[in-house]
C-alpha cells in the first residue's frame, strides 16, 4: 500500500473516530435523531473530509440502514441505539459503529463489542474468513445471544463501502484468506431475536446505479445533486435540505421507476429482538492497523 493511501485511510479513521465519539455523547433520552446525525455529519465536513455514507442511527430491533426522512425520531429510556459513521479522504473510507444502551441491555452491548475485539486479534495475513466468523459467533453465543447471519462486515476500497470479500459473523466454512494490505471493516451484530434481518419499508438511503436521460427538469436537478456524492450512498434528508421535500419525493420516485437508484431499506430482526453492533476498520498486517480506534476502545 502506498504511503499516501495509508495516510488517507488513517486521516479518515481519525476523523471517523472523533465523529462517532461526538455523536455517541449526544445519545440520551429525549434527543432528536436528526440532530445527532446532522451534528455528526457536520463535524466530518468541518474537518475537510467527505461523508462515505449517511450517518445512521438504528434503534432496538432495527439493525441498520435507518435515517429519518421527513419525520424525526426521539430517543427514549430503554432504547438500544446503534450509531454507524463513515468518512472518506480522497475516496479512502473509514467505517465505524458503536452501541449505546439506554436501558437494561448491557450484556447485549458487551456481546458485540467483545466479538469485535476478539475478531480484530485475528485480522492478520493468512487468517480465513471462517475463522473470523467463528470467533464472532462463539463470542456472541457465549452471552446466549445470536449473531445476525445475513449481515456482515466487508472489504473497503476507494469510493466503495461494501467491497469484496464479505466478512461473516458466523462460521461459513469459507477458507478464503486475508491478505497483507487488505482493508476491511469487521462488524459483529448481536441480537436477542432471530439472528436474521429482513428489509422493511420506507427507505431513506439510496445509491445511484447509473445515469439515463430524463425529461423532467426537477429530476435532472436532483441527479446533478446526487452526482456530487461520487457513487457513494446518500439520504433523502440531504436532498430535502437543498431541494425541498416535494422535489425530492418526485425525483426519487422517477429514478426508482427508471432503475437508476438502489434502495437500502431499514433492516429489522425477524423476531423483533433487540440488536447491538460494534465496528472498526482495519488494515491487514502481522500487527493489524485498526485505524478507527480511539483511546476509549
Amino acid at each position: 500500500m502506498e504511503k499516501s493511501v495509508e495516510e488517507s485511510y488513517r486521516k479518515a479513521g481519525s476523523i471517523a473516530c472523533q465523529a462517532l465519539k461526538k455523536g455517541v455523547n449526544m445519545i440520551k433520552p429525549g434527543v432528536s435523531v436528526k440532530k445527532i446525525l446532522d451534528e455528526t455529519e457536520s463535524y466530518i465536513t468541518s474537518q475537510g473530509a467527505g461523508i462515505a455514507f449517511p450517518a445512521q442511527i438504528a434503534v432496538n430491533e432495527v439493525a441498520a440502514h435507518y435515517c429519518p426522512g421527513e419525520d424525526d425520531l426521539i430517543l427514549k429510556e430503554g432504547d438500544v441505539v446503534k450509531l454507524d459513521v463513515g468518512v472518506h479522504v480522497d475516496g479512502y473510507i473509514a467505517d465505524t459503529a458503536r452501541t449505546v444502551n439506554l436501558g437494561d441491555k448491557d450484556d447485549l452491548v458487551k456481546a458485540s463489542r467483545d466479538a469485535l475485539r476478539e475478531a480484530l486479534k485475528k485480522t492478520t495475513p493468512g487468517t480465513t474468513l471462517s475463522e473470523i466468523g467463528r470467533t464472532i459467533q462463539e463470542t456472541i453465543t457465549s452471552y446466549n445471544f445470536s449473531p445476525i447471519k445475513n449481515l456482515s462486515g466487508h472489504a473497503l476500497s476507494r469510493y466503495e463501502v461494501h467491497a469484496k470479500p464479505t466478512i461473516p459473523n458466523f462460521d461459513t466454512a469459507d477458507d478464503t484468506q486475508l491478505k497483507e494490505g487488505q482493508v476491511i471493516a469487521v462488524e459483529p451484530f448481536a441480537t436477542t431475536g432471530a439472528g436474521i434481518v429482513y428489509e422493511s419499508s420506507n427507505p431513506t438511503i439510496f445509491t445511484l446505479l447509473k445515469e439515463k436521460p430524463v425529461r423532467s427538469p426537477i429530476t435532472r436537478q436532483v441527479i446533478h445533486e446526487i452526482k456530487k456524492y461520487k457513487g457513494l450512498p446518500f439520504t433523502s434528508r440531504w436532498l430535502h435540505k437543498s431541494l425541498g421535500e416535494g422535489k425530492t419525493r418526485f425525483a426519487l420516485r422517477e429514478l426508482k421507476t427508471l432503475g437508476m437508484i438502489q434502495e437500502h431499506p431499514p433492516l429489522l430482526d425477524k423476531a423483533k429482538g433487540f440488536v447491538s453492533q460494534a465496528e472498526h476498520s482495519v488494515i491487514i498486517r502481522d500487527k493489524p492497523r485498526i485505524y478507527t480506534k480511539g483511546d476509549e476502545d
